[in-house]
């Protein structure tokens, strides 16, 4: 009987896992992305109906993506004969090119070490997982799918946007934030800090619920 393989599943705040890949662009380290923001991505597999709609839906935010400074990539266990073969197919067929690397981790070490392999879901894909990874090397996000449904693109964006402004301002995105919304202030930790925040001409409901105008 074949051993499992137990799946560990990365936190956040976390370094990223390393690797060293073969992609479809050449081989790729996890550290070449240091100094980067980085969204990596599996799918459950090639040459398939859903698995297709996204990757054409990824290349099309991929330039805006590298206009927020974000690297894209892309992974499944199929060989990168496989992967190679299903974005020539792509191009072909749908008429979109698939400007970013895709990992072929044949032998499931991307993925166990990163818990894509989600037994209940399939023993033999990954599952629609997607990770933020940002330029100190650290998980910034995650989020899972499964394989029935199919991710949203504005949904990417939005959180990373998110990260980077939060990272750049200090403060937090509330529900349904989009760029351009007012940000939520850290609550004061302190009575005094209480006091002076409902004087300091935030819009404010209450001392530890205030909203900021970002630039």
């Amino acid at each position: 009987m074949e051993a499992q393989q137990e799946v560990k599943f990365p936190r956040l705040g976390e370094p990223a896992p390393e690797f060293d890949a073969v992609t479809t662009h050449g081989p790729i380290r996890l550290r070449d992305y240091a100094g980067k923001w980085l969204v990596l991505f599996s799918h459950p597999g090639d040459f398939t109906p859903v698995c297709t709609t996204e990757f054409v839906a990824f290349a099309e935010i991929h330039d805006e993506l590298q206009g927020l400074g974000v690297e894209l990539l892309g992974l499944s266990v199929d060989s990168v004969t496989s992967h190679i073969a299903w974005v020539r197919n792509i191009e072909e067929k749908l008429g979109c090119r698939i400007p970013f690397p895709i990992i072929a981790d044949l032998n499931k070490n991307i993925s166990v070490r990163y818990g894509m392999l989600h037994d209940h879901q399939s023993r033999n894909a990954t599952v629609r997982c997607v990770f933020v990874i940002g330029p100190d090397q650290l998980l910034r996000a995650m989020i899972y799918y499964p394989l029935s449904t199919g991710r949203s693109m504005p949904e990417i964006l939005r959180l990373v946007k998110a990260l980077q402004i939060s990272d750049r301002t200090g403060l937090s995105t509330p529900a349904n934030w989009k760029p351009g919304d007012m940000m939520i202030m850290p609550p004061p930790t302190t009575q005094k800090g209480a006091e002076e925040r409902m004087e300091q001409g935030y819009e404010c409901k209450e001392w530890y619920f205030c909203r900021a105008p970002v630039d």
